[in-house]
């Protein structure tokens, strides 16, 4: 047993060496440091709620040296941010085999809010299927560990007991829980934002408040709740399709809309440029029209 664990042990210790040269401290916000990823020719991924500012950024080089970086764009919606950096001797992490990965296995979450690497030792506790943030974000997967987030971890790897990358952890997107964004959507994001500078989003023109519908409503409709349309912007795209004050939204596409996170969950920027039809409430009747989803400015 004892020489099962020494090699545990050292392997892991070995691990987090060969990791060691993808990991840089971010100095994005006052006082403690954050971490973040070496993604590719110059460029680091890290967490969207360490980057206070624009400008003025340095990160911290696993040599001890400090580099100025550049904000490429940033994405709140899956708490991402894009940095890029002239400095050299930077190795981009190895992306593991997602397919390998199941709950129980080991993982070690990385962190450098100071000079030096720091480790904390979990399992996977919980894998599942693509999910949207609370701002509509589309995360390829959940991903939930046991590991400790301490200070300044938010935008540092998780990665498997070969030093191999599974993910970015990140402590803004779940309640109490360890969630880690997956090398999937880190692909698919820091390509939108070396490309746009930020990730589109979907854009109807109309703010709205939740309201209960009506019994005789609820049971045509099947649901509690709608959306109350208490603005409409001139020429936007809800304009243009119709709707108005005092409208109800219900639905959007396939989808029943009883919350604004609904909404903007089905705002995704797969729908831009697309006819979506939407159901809504007016004079106590149900409506049906279709709005042509526009980018959001």
């Amino acid at each position: 047993m004892s020489n099962v664990l020494t090699e545990l042990s050292t392997a892991m210790a070995t691990a987090v060496s060969q990791a060691d040269s993808g990991i840089v401290r971010v100095e994005g916000r006052r006082r403690l440091g954050a971490t973040g990823i070496v993604w590719s020719d110059g460029l680091i991924l890290t967490a969207n709620h360490v980057v206070n500012h624009d400008e003025g950024l340095h990160i911290g080089l696993p040599n001890g040296d400090r580099a100025s970086a550049s904000l490429v764009g940033r994405d709140p919606s899956t708490d991402l941010a894009l940095l890029k950096t002239e400095a050299s001797g930077l190795t981009p992490l190895t992306e593991g085999n997602k397919q390998e990965l199941g709950v129980g296995n080991l993982v070690l979450a990385l962190g450098r809010p100071g000079r030096t690497v720091q480790a904390t030792l979990g399992i996977v506790s919980a894998l599942g299927d693509g999910w949207r943030t609370q701002l509509g974000g589309q995360i390829d997967r959940y991903l939930q560990t046991d590991v400790v987030m301490y200070p300044g971890f938010s935008g540092g790897p998780l990665i498997d007991t070969a030093g191999q990358l599974i993910g970015l952890n990140t402590s803004a997107l779940g309640r109490g829980v360890s969630l880690t964004i997956p090398t999937q959507t880190l692909a698919r994001v820091a390509d939108a934002l070396q490309t746009h500078g930020r990730v589109q989003r979907g854009y109807l023109g109309v703010s709205t408040q939740r309201v209960h519908l009506p019994d005789d409503l609820k049971a045509e409709l099947n649901q509690k709740r709608g959306l109350l349309v208490v603005s409409v912007e001139k020429d936007s795209p809800a304009a243009k399709a119709g709707l108005t004050l005092g409208d109800t939204l219900v639905a959007f596409g396939d989808s029943p809309v009883q919350s604004h996170d609904d909404l903007l969950a089905l705002l995704a920027g797969d729908v831009v440029g697309t006819a979506v039809p939407a159901k809504f409430i007016r004079g106590g009747q149900v409506h049906t029209t279709e709005i042509t989803v526009v980018a959001r400015p």
